[in-house]
């Protein structure tokens, strides 16, 4: 490991606080047989971890990604900060590759809803956006959870853009998984298409809502006239 590496661990240790950890330890779902098993936390809170952004921002890529690799969960989302400051403020569109193939190459890191939620969006979905969305895809019939939350979030990028074709076709792919998380990714990722343009959300709800987990078409139609909502919760569209 890196000096520079190690002098920013020895300063997250230094900003935790145990009250705060264990409080994230519960909100994480870290216990045994839960989707944040075993991980560890230093109780730093993400307004603290982005104030660090500005003071090592200027770590090398390799530096950023020891920190990735961190048993420590504050550590990981700090270097998850640190890269998607580096693809913002890169000089090339090569610089830019560099920091969304690091990010591919070490998805196994990044292995919280926090996590994902944070970075796809800025790196997976801004690499892609004007390249092949295949990858994305490839991420959304991952056996892994994280990197189909990674393929679904991603596609926030294009929602914002008002490009909704990916973002349906994944929310397809993804109807009958397993995983709450997923449910819920997807879900909140139909709710932004309705908020930009209704209809199209509907037209795809009409097709598919019978065969949605309830968390995900509860999530999908929050923010619908409470008279619609009533009618796709009770079958009746």
């Amino acid at each position: 490991m890196s000096t520079v590496t190690e002098k920013i661990l020895a300063r997250l240790h230094q900003l935790g606080d145990p009250v705060v950890a264990a409080g994230s330890r519960r909100f994480f779902k870290t216990g045994p047989h839960e989707y944040g098993q075993g991980d560890r936390f230093l109780g730093i809170r993400v307004p603290v971890l982005r104030k660090c952004v500005r003071e090592y921002r200027r770590i090398d890529l390799d530096e950023a990604l020891e920190l990735l690799r961190s048993p420590l969960h504050e550590a990981r989302l700090l270097a998850l900060l640190i890269l998607m400051d580096k693809y913002r403020m890169a000089d090339s569109p090569a610089e830019q590759q560099a920091v969304y193939q690091a990010y591919l190459d070490h998805t196994e890191f990044i292995n919280n809803w926090d996590l994902v939620d944070s970075s796809a969006e800025q790196i997976v979905g801004a690499y892609l956006f004007d390249r092949d969305r295949g990858p994305i895809y490839r991420l959304a019939c991952s056996k892994n959870l994280w990197e189909r939350r990674i393929a679904v979030l991603a596609t926030f990028h294009f929602i914002r853009r008002e490009q909704y074709d990916d973002t349906l076709a994944v929310a397809r792919l993804l109807l009958n998984d397993d995983e709450d998380l997923i449910h819920k990714a997807v879900g909140w990722m139909l709710r932004e298409v309705g908020k930009r343009n209704r209809l199209t959300e509907e037209r795809f709800l009409k097709k598919n809502y019978r065969q949605m987990p309830r968390t995900m078409l509860r999530h999908a139609i929050e923010k619908l006239p409470e008279k619609v909502r009533l009618a796709y919760l009770r079958g009746e569209i």
